[in-house]
């Protein structure tokens, strides 16, 4: 029961190698995975944006998954919808998932729209907010970290995991405080920053080729 009421394919998209230029700032997606009617996860997304956004080094798009039309099959045609769901995925710099647990997984819609890219997930950092009941969602997160790794993106080892069945959330979605999400979600995106800096200059300095 779900405690919650994003083939691989060449790139549609420019080149990856340097999305954000001198002196701009690193752009950051935060991908909200769950389409269940009831989610909590768009006010966990919403509370996790609001401590990136005191990091002048970022400039956050939040992606909903709920409203960004994607294609249901996976062709060789190319559509209007698949141009800029590629075109948006290759812009950013870094990425965060904020995903639920569904029967010891993650949700059906973020896999799609994860296989629905390749080279435009390449080389970039990825961090998981996960919520879910005693597991807090971390058994979707390991399933990720193998999916991106297949993708070639690094993902990070800190992360931030939340129990929404035992009082760690209030009637809005918003995580309390005295769970120490905030002190993990600070860590994240210290390590985000980091490493989005980092292979952001690799990939201007060399295009990376898988």
């Amino acid at each position: 029961m779900s405690t919650d009421l994003l083939t691989t394919r060449e790139t549609r998209g420019g080149d990856s190698g340097t999305s954000a230029g001198a002196g701009e700032r690193l752009r950051v997606a935060v991908i909200i995975g769950s389409t269940r009617e009831g989610r909590v996860g768009a006010a966990v997304a919403r509370w996790f944006a609001t401590h990136a956004q005191q990091y002048d080094a970022f400039e956050l798009d939040m992606v909903d998954l709920l409203e960004v039309p994607l294609p249901v099959r996976l062709t060789e045609e190319v559509t209007p919808e698949l141009d800029a769901w590629s075109a948006r995925i290759d812009r950013a710099d870094a990425f965060v998932i904020v995903t639920p647990e569904y029967n010891h997984g993650y949700p059906a819609a973020l896999k799609h729209a994860i296989d629905l890219l390749y080279r435009e997930w390449h080389a970039k950092p990825v961090g998981f907010v996960s919520y879910g009941g005693v597991g807090r969602g971390l058994r979707a997160v390991e399933q990720l970290r193998q999916v991106f790794a297949e993708l070639h993106a690094v993902t990070l080892r800190d992360s931030v995991s939340v129990n929404v069945s035992d009082g760690e959330v209030d009637d809005l979605g918003w995580v309390r405080e005295h769970t120490g999400a905030s002190t993990a979600a600070k860590r994240l995106l210290e390590r985000l920053e980091w490493w989005a800096d980092a292979l952001h200059s690799a990939r201007t300095a060399s295009a990376y080729t898988a």
